[in-house]
This record gives C-alpha cells, structure tokens and sequence, in this order.
C-alpha cells in the first residue's frame, strides 16, 4: 500500500472513531455539563495518541531511510537500507541504494584520477630532484672539495664544514626522490620496498621492525602500490606524531582470505583526533583497490592500522568492479615513456 493510502487510512479510522462516540449515548448539554467535558477530552486524548501510534508505525521506514542518509560516508562503504515492503518508501530506499552507488563509482573515478596525477607529479619532483638540485649540489660539493685544496690552511676547516653540510643537503634530496618515487617497488618488488622503507624511518629512538611472510599470493602493481603507500603514512604517521618508541610492520595472509598489512606503534593513539589528509589518503586508496581500512587502538595501546586486501582468484589478481577502468592502475609511466 502507498504512503498516502495508509495515512488516508490512519486518519481514517481516528475519523470513524470519533463519529462512533457522536452517535453514542455520549451527549453534550448547553452548558456543558462536568462529566460530559471529560469524557469529551478523553476521547480527544485516545483518538491523538492512536492516531500519533499509526502514524509513527507508518512512518518509520522513512526514520530509518533519514538516519541512513545522515550517517552515510561514501569513504566507509556499509551495508545500503534494507528495502522492505512495498509503494513509495519501499521506491524511495531503493533509489537511495542507486545514487549511493553511482556517488561511489563517481568518487572512485574522481579519485582514482587524482591519484594517478599525484603519483606523476611525484614521480616529476623526484626526477628533478634527483636530476636537477641534485646534480647541482654535487657540483657544489666538488667545486668545495678543489677550493679546499688549494685554499690557506685557516679557510680549510670552514670549507670542509661546508662540504659536509652540502653532502648532508645531497643525502636528503637524495632520500626524498626515493620517497616520492619507490623506484625499489619496481625493481625489487613490495618485500624489499618495505623492509627499505622501514630502514629508511628507523633511527636511534624510533625501532621499526618488519615480519613479511612469503606466500602472499601475487598482487597486481596497483595494488602493491596502495600497500605501499598505507605502510608508508603508517610509519610516516607514528614516527611524527605518535611519540612511539616501536613500530610493527606486518604483511601476510589475512585470516579470512586475501593479504593483511599491519602498522602498529605503541605511542599515544589517536585520542579522538581528527582525519588529517593523510589518513583520508589511506581511505581513498584502499577503496580503489576494494580493500578494508581500519585505523584505531590497537590491543595494548598505541594506534593500529590494518589494511585487508580481498582474496583473489587463482588465476591472478583482477581489479575490484568499484574500481572503473580507467583507474585500475595507478602506477604512473616509467620514466622515458611518458605520453
């Protein structure tokens, strides 16, 4: 039945309810009597509340629809309103459903392109980085280095704290290029980039340590990319901000299927704070690629954050159907095969 037959109907029967009372033995006196205004106002009082009760009853698909539209966040995919019944309610669910999925396949495309253009324009600042300040500083360094040779003995010292401050500066161009551009994810593969990743962030008070179990299946290079980057915000995350002494970083089979990446430090946790870009990065990767995030407490403290990636059939991993065509890899080109 429609929404408006079962109002009609509900008012309906609060209306035959009410000419049941008039034809009655109940009477009504001029003046009016006491005991009749009692019974009169009683009688108003039954036919509000049923006809509040029906109406509530009624309407409560529409209850449930609005709390699902309020708390709906196309960045946390769950489980779409139940359809149930039918007529307009029952129309007006299922036309939610739909637009929450066009949303999704929309913002996995819009998203999936602006990664894709980050992931180029880090792969250019890095090559001008390398290729460009770089080569520059190294210039730099040995145009020092002669300068030091052949200059008086008090200038030597003052030269060779300037070559050492100009090879610290070539050190770290040198260790950003490799962090906008894993260039290690591609000639070694996702173990070695982890493990270098995880040597790269190591210092004397931040210990991070890997278990990478063998046997994780093949991943397609999107997706050995997403892992990467999530294991990388993860480690960038609690070494900045946490305050951890230990971070864990895990990679293996996942308990129901499919490959789990675990970062888990033992610093401060979250306490509440708000998403930063970081972590809403990490959402909108781990959607491309149909993967589960989860950022929280972990067991014994600290922050946890776990990455499940789908099992993939035997035949090799296939791109996820929330994941268009035209973002299935986000892998930019190599260099020298741009178009």
């Amino acid at each position: 039945m429609s929404l408006y037959g079962r109002i009609f109907l509900l008012n309906a029967a609060v209306l035959v309810l009410a000419t049941g009372l008039l034809l009655g033995p109940v009477t009504v006196s001029s003046p009016v009597l006491a005991g009749e205004a009692i019974v009169l106002l009683v009688g108003l009082v039954l036919m509000l509340v049923l006809n509040a009760a029906l109406l509530r009853v009624g309407l409560a698909p529409l209850g449930r629809l609005g709390r699902a539209m309020a708390t709906a966040d196309l960045r946390r995919p769950e489980p779409r309103p139940e359809v149930t019944g039918r007529g307009e309610i029952a129309d007006l669910t299922a036309a939610y459903n739909a637009m929450l999925d066009r949303l999704e396949a929309e913002r996995t495309t819009s998203s999936g392109r602006v990664l894709l253009a980050q992931e180029a324009e880090r792969q250019r600042i890095a090559r001008e980085l390398h290729d460009e300040v770089g080569q520059t500083l190294t210039a730099v360094l040995l145009q020092l280095k002669h300068t030091a040779d052949h200059a008086p003995v008090e200038l030597r010292e003052d030269l060779r704290q300037a070559q050492e401050t100009t090879r610290a500066g070539l050190e770290e161009i040198r260790r950003i290029a490799r962090r906008l551009r894993p260039g290690v994810l591609e000639e070694l593969g996702l173990h070695s980039a982890l493990r270098s990743l995880a040597g790269e962030l190591s210092t004397s008070r931040l210990r991070v340590t890997t278990h990478l179990a063998p046997g994780t299946g093949p991943l397609d290079p999107a997706t050995e990319l997403v892992v990467y980057r999530v294991a990388q915000e993860g480690l960038t995350n609690a070494a900045r901000h946490a305050g951890a002494a230990h971070v864990e970083l895990r990679l293996g089979p996942a308990p129901g299927g499919g490959v789990r990446l675990l970062v888990r430090d033992d610093g401060r946790g979250t306490a509440g704070a708000a998403e930063g870009a970081g972590i809403g990065g990490m959402r909108e990767r781990a959607l491309l690629v149909g993967a589960d995030l989860r950022i929280g407490p972990g067991e014994t403290g600290g922050t946890e954050v776990r990455l499940d990636l789908p099992a993939y059939p035997e035949t090799g991993p296939v791109p996820p159907p929330s994941a268009p065509a035209s973002v299935r890899s986000l892998r930019p080109p190599t260099p020298g095969h741009e178009r």
